[in-house]
Parts: C-alpha cells; sequence; structure tokens
C-alpha cells in the first residue's frame, strides 16, 4: 500500500442520492481490472469513511453556532453510516472489520491530519475536497466488485453526505471574510496531492503505474476543478 506524509505540521443533512458532477470522460475508463479484491475494497473504503467522520465530527466541535453544528452533525451522521454499512459487508464476507481496516489506517490517519488544516475554514475544505473526490472514486472502482456487491456499495456510497452543509459554510465564508478566498484556494491546491495518492494506492497492486490509468486521474482532478470552480475558487 501506498504511503505518505502530511505535507504541513499543525499552524498556530438529509440522506439522499449523491448529486453527480456534469458528465466526464472517467466513464469510458474500464475500472474491472483496476479494482482490487472485495475485502481490500471495503476495508481501505470503511476507514476513509471513519476519517470523514472523524473529520466532521472534529468541525462541528469547533462551529460557530448551533444551526452549523446541527448541518455538520446530519453530515457526520452519514459518514458513520456509510462507515457501518461497508462494515457490515466485510462481516458478509466472515471477516472481522478490526483486521481488514488495519493495513489501511497507519496511512490514512496520517491522510486525515494533512487535510486537517490550520483552522475550521481548512477543515471544512480539506473534507469538501477529499469526500467529493474519494466517494466518487470508489463508486466508480466499484464496477470491478462482484454483484450484489457492487449495488450495495455503489448505493451506499451515492448517499449525500457534507457537501451541501460544507458548500453552504465555505461560500458564506468566502463571501465575507477578507483574504480567504485565496488562502482556500491555495490549500485547496495543497491537498488535491494527497488525496489522488489515496486513490492510486486503492488500485489493483501491479495495475497503477502505466499510461493507462492516467485519465482516470485527470477526470477526478477535472471534477475536482469544478468542485473550486462552484465555490468561486481557482483549483
Amino acid at each position: 500500500m501506498v504511503s505518505w506524509s502530511a505535507r504541513r505540521g499543525a499552524r498556530g443533512e438529509v440522506p439522499g442520492q449523491r448529486p453527480r458532477v456534469e458528465p466526464t470522460n472517467l466513464t469510458r475508463v474500464d475500472f474491472t481490472e483496476l479494482t482490487p479484491d472485495v475485502l481490500p475494497f471495503l476495508g481501505q473504503a470503511a476507514y476513509i469513511q471513519l476519517e470523514f467522520f472523524e473529520n466532521l465530527s472534529r468541525a462541528v466541535a469547533t462551529a460557530p453556532n448551533l444551526a452549523v453544528k446541527e448541518g455538520l452533525s446530519a453530515s457526520a451522521g452519514v459518514a458513520l453510516r456509510k462507515h457501518h454499512g461497508l462494515i457490515e459487508e466485510i462481516r458478509e464476507h466472515d471477516a472481522e472489520p478490526e483486521d481488514v481496516m488495519a493495513p489501511f489506517a497507519p496511512a490514512l490517519d496520517v491522510y486525515r491530519t494533512a487535510i486537517a488544516g490550520a483552522d475550521w475554514w481548512e477543515l471544512l475544505l480539506g473534507t469538501y475536497v477529499s469526500a467529493g473526490m474519494l466517494d466518487d472514486y470508489f463508486i466508480r472502482l466499484a464496477d470491478g466488485l462482484p454483484s450484489p456487491v457492487r449495488g450495495r456499495v455503489v448505493r451506499l456510497l451515492g448517499e449525500v453526505g457534507a457537501s451541501p452543509v460544507l458548500v453552504r459554510e465555505l461560500s458564506e465564508g468566502i463571501a465575507t471574510v477578507p483574504g480567504l478566498a485565496d488562502r482556500l484556494a491555495l490549500w485547496g491546491r495543497r491537498i488535491v496531492g494527497d488525496t489522488l495518492l489515496v486513490a492510486r494506492s486503492a488500485i489493483r497492486e501491479g495495475t497503477g503505474s502505466g499510461p493507462e490509468v492516467e485519465p482516470m486521474f485527470t477526470e477526478l482532478i477535472a471534477a475536482h476543478t469544478r468542485r473550486m470552480d462552484g465555490l468561486g475558487l481557482t483549483a
């Protein structure tokens, strides 16, 4: 599994179906040869959702008012529901979730710290970027899973999570806090590389280095650019 280190040190909703980004060439990539075995897929995806839950819980704890806390707590609940759903899939395969997730924990713990940022705003954007890219990515990577696991995983990961409340809070901050837009634009660019490393580490061993997989990452970046554009930020 790929490991990475944080790029910077510490500095002083209602469930539904995930709204899709506009169509891209991502659908042209055959993911079936890139998908790992079922248990590694489920273990990494489950631990990623747990990381999202932890960062969203931290955002709840430091939110400025009760209304924001409520929205973020609902989003955290969606991430936790996805985590538990993936855990149940692991148990359906007669495996212990802790054992299946453990190989991914060290690198993903570093990643969670890396995307948390220096303050509440960077934490929100880091969660928005990472959840948007990785949820979409794992939905597509699920193409190579056997049926009916594939359908259950796609439905589970397709549930709307933190995006609406994060977009609302980030948009308000960008519009009202002087200098925040420039800072968040830079922060968004800094965490994309870490997120792409997570994505690359999920590919079946021996298939993630050839040029045939590069369009997949190109399209992940394109979808990220559209998300940043939607916030009025430069990717």
